[in-house]
């Protein structure tokens, strides 16, 4: 009999704000790096910057964009010209929004409580991230949310935890969820924006762990 494979668990590095960064991630074995566009988070990249790191990256790693309450003309501009591979929305962004951008997306879900995951099923998107519900910031926090209601909200599709996980309690998180992918911001970082080599090592070992 064949024992059936748990998927590999995807993971994401971002807030990423220099080449040297983006490298290192992929070179630890991250299969994305997240970059914010979004002026008011301490991890904001121009856009010039974003194109010229996207250029050096290796085949099969996947650049997303994250965005808050954009436009979609200028979401879909940027994604073209920095040749982006998807697009996480962070906003309060409509299903409708949602499809009018021309990139694969993931939606960002704030959780808070059960409520939290109502209108999932509206979404025609690739999958959902699911982040702690902070009302002073759209993401970044370093908090943690109920996972069990990560398990809730599988059944509306693909699966990102995100939100205050670290190299000590990721392998828990995915243990517990079995999610698509993880994505980690300032749980690996020195200070905002600048990643720090030895936390990205182990988060993805971690990670690789399971």
């Amino acid at each position: 009999m064949i024992e059936k494979l748990q998927p590999r668990v995807r993971v994401k590095i971002c807030g990423t704000t220099s080449l040297k960064d983006a490298l290192l991630a992929v070179e630890s074995g991250a299969d994305a790096v997240g970059f914010i566009f979004y002026k008011e988070s301490p991890r904001n990249i121009s856009q010039k910057d974003v194109k010229e790191i996207v250029a050096q990256l290796p085949p099969f790693v996947e650049s997303i964009g994250v965005f808050v309450n954009e436009t979609s003309d200028k979401i879909n501009r940027i994604a073209e010209q920095c040749r982006l591979t998807a697009v996480q929305l962070h906003g309060d962004e409509s299903p409708a929004f949602c499809r009018r951008i021309k990139r694969r997306v993931v939606k960002a879900v704030r959780v808070k409580d059960a409520e939290s995951l109502k209108g999932m099923s509206d979404f025609d998107v690739s999958g959902f991230l699911l982040d702690a519900y902070n009302e002073e910031s759209r993401g970044g926090t370093g908090r943690v949310f109920d996972w069990n209601l990560a398990l809730r909200a599988k059944k509306q599709g693909p699966v990102i935890i995100a939100g205050g996980l670290n190299p000590y309690n990721v392998y828990t998180a995915i243990h517990r969820v079995k999610p698509y992918g993880v994505d980690v911001c300032s749980g690996v970082e020195k200070s905002p924006g600048v990643k720090d080599p030895e936390k990205i090592s182990e988060f993805i070992k971690a990670v690789h762990k399971f």
